[in-house]
């Protein structure tokens, strides 16, 4: 069933329509012609699965915005449906929509740590940090069945190679007996994001996302078994989230965040008009003000792509928030540890090698 122009929320989902990719000759659009169409007249909007087989596991990047130039994502969309998502518009590549498509029609990459230990048993490899969950969640509801993010840590933490862990699913803690031994060595640390202490708004921004209470709960826990953890504020969306800063910072801290980031609302592509729906259904009558404010940390617009700005944004609201962030995280003892503390930007040469397997062949460097 095709839900192009959908009015209104679906229960459980965050995008309010199922628009057209950037790519795709032809668009959609709502045309109002007097016949009400009756929500419970559609059958339920259920998540598929694809797997996927690429190439290559490992994605490279070269932005001087991240503290990481490698990155794995086991899976392709996200169920969690945050609705403020900035990998959405990647759905568009594969044909589907960056709506409801991107948190319904889903990718597994089942091998991927088959080819991550491809990768890794390289002549010539030369590990730094990999992140996992840059793009979408490592955690998501459907890693409960598929658990291939335990399968990459399991090689991962084999090879003795240093990894950073972003996620809002307190189902990462499953995976506390490979993470902590891993930080024992210093190899690993984790990112949890809370964007808000609201469980009412955390419902509707992120419908599928374990609760704020739970993602406590998860830094805790990481943080009781020995794992270097960072609460990630983000994102801070004006007038709706960002006046809920030093509240999220001082709640992580108190469960043992050592570290904390934040990130402003990014609205690149489609997600600029799959915002703007959200706002206008869910918030009305705060939309317009909402949007005003984006716009005056984006130099007038609602994004700004560029390098060192897309992150924190421009203008007097985001250099208050950035030195509203610095004071509270000068007062919560946050963000003193050094990288290499933290399982971040570990030096290759600090990295022990793999123990030998079966098989493998001794090398002599």
């Amino acid at each position: 069933m095709d839900y192009p122009e959908l009015a209104g929320p679906l229960k459980g989902r965050g995008a309010v329509t199922n628009r057209s990719g950037r790519f795709e000759p032809e668009s959609r659009e709502t045309v109002d012609d007097g016949w009400e169409l009756d929500d419970a007249d559609l059958p339920p909007l259920r998540t598929t699965v694809t797997f996927e087989r690429p190439k290559t596991i490992i994605t490279r990047n070269t932005s001087p915005d991240i503290p990481f130039d490698r990155s794995i994502n086991p899976y392709r969309g996200c169920e969690h449906g945050c609705v403020y998502c900035y990998a959405r518009p990647s759905h568009a590549y594969l044909g589907l929509s960056p709506g409801l498509d991107f948190e319904s029609r889903l990718f597994a990459k089942p091998e991927a740590a088959k080819f991550l230990e491809q990768e890794l048993s390289k002549p010539g490899y030369k590990p730094q940090v990999i992140n996992i969950g840059a793009n979408t969640d490592p955690y998501q509801p459907i890693e409960r069945r598929h658990k291939i993010t335990r399968q990459v840590l399991e090689v991962l933490s084999r090879f003795n190679h240093p990894v950073s862990v972003i996620t809002k699913s307190d189902l990462i803690c499953r995976d506390i007996d490979i993470l902590a031994p891993m930080a024992e060595r210093g190899l690993a640390g984790v990112g949890v994001s809370v964007t808000t202490l609201d469980a009412k708004l955390a419902r509707a921004l992120e419908p599928r996302a374990p609760r704020p209470d739970k993602r406590l709960a998860a830094i805790r826990k990481l943080s009781e078994a020995g794992i270097p953890v960072a609460v990630m504020a983000a994102p801070m969306i004006p007038v709706l989230n960002d006046a809920e800063l030093e509240r999220i910072l001082e709640a992580a801290a108190e469960a043992g965040a050592v570290g904390a980031g934040y990130i402003l609302l990014r609205l690149p592509l489609e997600l600029k008009e799959l915002f703007t729906e959200w706002l206008r259904t869910h918030v009305p009558d705060m939309a317009d003000h909402v949007l005003n404010q984006v716009r005056e940390t984006r130099g007038g617009g609602l994004y700004d792509a560029e390098f060192k700005t897309r992150m924190k944004g421009t203008g007097q609201r985001a250099e208050l928030l950035a030195q509203r962030f610095d004071l509270a995280c000068k007062r919560l003892n946050l963000n003193n540890q050094r990288p290499q503390e933290f399982g971040m930007d570990r030096p290759q040469s600090s990295v022990p090698p793999p123990e030998p397997r079966p098989g493998d062949q001794l090398r002599l460097f």
